[in-house]
């Protein structure tokens, strides 16, 4: 069950984050400074290639490293491809995970290794295979791991990753019987920011030192507009998670950024907060999802549904579709035809976009930050 109540609770809400979620979202702005600090000091800035990249590999346990790869080809805009490497494996520990390059490989590539902990084998194995065809490597991982050392085994570029305190692994068991992420909230930007800052030094994208500052800023800016002590009604996070409780959440974007952010929206929710999510991009997404919005999870407006007790009949999830787009709709925007189609539907509808953004990043880094507080907000405020 959901209680509302808590999210006016700072107290509470910080008695309830046993994991430091709310502290790991607020730290991203902190970290995308740090990180970027990092990358210099390791020599990104000094590097001189010779052109761009035929193609860039992405690869990496967990979510972030898909999260990371849909972010890059949102930024890049095509000036180069961006392919995902999944492992493969018999189980997610670190241990059983293999990750293999693809057969056409070769000098004219890049790849970029991204992990949090730095002690996948398969990782290893990978940077070997990668020096043995040619490709480029970079590698973020924490300092003095196995797999920074792999990396200058590899003749490739180690750069250290930006870590925190409240991201300290712990042997409890997750609350309410579930499997909690390897990575909280704002490790993204860890591992994201020095492969941002080398992808500006090799021309894939603009991400200088005063966009990576104002990326930082607009990180912070969230951190404050979603703040524990900030009320629900001017908090755009608080609002979102409230409205997404005991309800199945459509997430429909618009644009290469909104897709990534929901998709990790979406990745979040389940693993946070124990919620299923769906997401698709439009126009797409009214041929995909249109049939739940008539079928079995639907019509959950009516006025038996509105007085149900939800303490003693937590009922059944019904759709909501939650739009997230990159800017305001034009006359070209699929929004409101989706937005029309849902209230047709009898389907409540939850609007994000980003507010001012001046920058790509800046997109990015709203999107992303208020969807990740709303996934904490709702992991805080259900109970068993």
């Amino acid at each position: 069950m959901f209680d509302e109540s808590l999210l006016d609770d700072p107290d509470a809400l910080s008695r309830a984050d046993v994991h430091g979620l709310l502290r790991g979202a607020a730290e991203s702005g902190a970290r995308v400074r740090t990180a970027a600090r990092n990358s210099a000091e390791a020599g990104v800035g000094g590097l001189s290639p010779d052109g761009r990249p035929r193609a860039v590999l992405v690869a990496g346990p967990g979510p972030a490293a898909g999260c990371t790869a849909d972010l890059l080809t949102a930024l890049a805009g095509g000036s180069a491809p961006v392919c995902l490497i999944r492992p493969a494996g018999v189980a997610p520990a670190p241990g059983a995970l293999r990750w293999t390059l693809p057969g056409w490989a070769g000098p004219l590539d890049l790849l970029l290794v991204a992990s949090p902990d730095g002690t996948e084998p398969g990782l290893a194995i990978l940077l070997e295979q990668a020096y043995r065809r040619g490709c480029s490597v970079v590698c973020v991982s924490p300092a003095g791991s196995p797999l920074a050392d792999a990396t200058a085994q590899a003749r490739g570029l180690a750069i250290p990753l930006t870590s925190s305190p409240s991201e300290s692994r712990t042997d409890e068991e997750p609350p309410r019987g579930r499997v909690a992420l390897p990575i909280g909230p704002g490790l993204l930007w860890s591992l994201l920011t020095p492969l941002l800052t080398l992808a500006d030094r090799i021309g894939l994208l603009a991400a200088d030192a005063a966009a990576i500052e104002s990326l930082a800023d607009r990180l912070d800016q969230v951190a404050e507009r979603c703040g524990p002590a900030i009320a629900t009604y001017s908090n755009p996070a608080k609002t979102l998670a409230a409205e997404l409780a005991d309800t199945l959440p459509l997430i429909w974007t618009e644009g290469e950024l909104a897709a990534a952010a929901g998709r990790h929206f979406a990745t979040v929710l389940a693993a946070l907060a124990g919620r299923p999510a769906l997401a698709a991009e439009l126009p797409e997404a009214l041929t995909t999802h249109g049939t739940l919005l008539a079928g079995d999870f639907a019509a959950g407006a009516g006025p038996e549904e509105f007085f149900r007790d939800r303490v003693e009949d937590p009922g059944t999830l019904h759709v909501r579709v939650v739009l997230l787009r990159e800017q305001e709709a034009d006359v070209t925007s699929p929004a409101p035809a989706a937005r029309d189609l849902a209230l047709q539907r009898e389907t409540p509808v939850s609007e994000l976009e980003a507010i001012d953004a001046e920058t790509p990043l800046e997109t990015a880094a709203e999107l992303l930050a208020i969807t990740d507080f709303a996934a904490v907000y709702l992991a805080l405020a259900s109970t068993p």
